[in-house]
Order: C-alpha cells, then sequence, then structure tokens
C-alpha cells in the first residue's frame, strides 16, 4: 500500500500593514509644507538619534518619512508629463473636491481618470510631489475587494 503524498500548507503569515513610504527630496521644508498643504498630513516627532535631516507625517495611521538628500543634484529630474502607469502610491479619500482644490490652490497639475468595474465608479487623481514623486487619489473604498480562489493565484511551472 503507497503513502499518500500530500501538499502541505504554506505556514500562514502574520497579519501585516503598510507603516510609511519613504522618499529622499531636495527640500524636507518644501515637501512637508506640500503634504500638510495638499494631503492633510501632520508632522509628527521623529527619533533625535538621526544623524541626516529628515521629517516623519502622519494621516490615518500611514506615515511618510522624507529624507534630505546630501547631493539634490544626482536626485532624478521631476518629470513633466503625468502618466498613471509610472511607479506611485495611492491614497484613499473620502472627499475628492476638497483634493481638487488643494491642488489647485497650490498651483499643482494632476490629471483624472475614471475606473469602471460592474457598475461601480472610481474616481483617480494623479500627480507630482515637489520631487516628481507620482502619487494618487481616489475614491477607491467605493470598488468591492473580492478575494480570489486561492487556485487561481498559484504559479504554475510546466
Amino acid at each position: 500500500m503507497g503513502r499518500e503524498i500530500r501538499e502541505e500548507e504554506p505556514a500562514r503569515m502574520p497579519t501585516m500593514v503598510l507603516n510609511h513610504v519613504s522618499f529622499v527630496v531636495q527640500s524636507v521644508s518644501r515637501s512637508v509644507s506640500f503634504y500638510e498643504g495638499v494631503l492633510g498630513f501632520t508632522s509628527i516627532k521623529r527619533p533625535s538619534s538621526f544623524l541626516f535631516k529628515g521629517a516623519w507625517l502622519l494621516s490615518n495611521g500611514l506615515g511618510i518619512h522624507l529624507l534630505e538628500s546630501t547631493e539634490p543634484e544626482k536626485l532624478p529630474r521631476k518629470k513633466k508629463k503625468i502618466n498613471p502607469k509610472e511607479n506611485h502610491i495611492s491614497l484613499q479619500t473620502s472627499d475628492m473636491e476638497l483634493i481638487v482644490r488643494n491642488l489647485e490652490a497650490m498651483g499643482v497639475d494632476y490629471v483624472t481618470a475614471i475606473v469602471e468595474d460592474g457598475g461601480v465608479t472610481v474616481d483617480q487623481l494623479f500627480f507630482h510631489d515637489p520631487d516628481g514623486y507620482m502619487v494618487e487619489i481616489c475614491n477607491c473604498h467605493v470598488l468591492p475587494v473580492l478575494p480570489l480562489p486561492r487556485s487561481s493565484c498559484r504559479l504554475r511551472l510546466s
């Protein structure tokens, strides 16, 4: 009688949430003004043991850590064209109109997009921060989160 070979269940990972994103910037003060003024982040205390200029900001549990570059001339240049298909962070809001008013008040260029699926519409805004990092703002909370069956996520090697 042969032994039954069963595929072992992978160990379950502990629950994780995104704590912060970190950006190397030309000017910490300029970036702090941007993230506070446009997106409503709040500056919070940063450990005093850091030996470089920076700032920590927080909004609804998400942190942004700004690190001032010691060689700003070597940082990538801000892109002129806003391309939603580039790397970006996405922040969810319940008040798109307020975000638009803040962007316009600060003279920030942005592009909009709409995602539709099953009768649900998601509004998106894309723009660059002062250093050219792409930011998306969306009302993504209206889109239902539907887990895929576990078997559909497996990679099959032939």
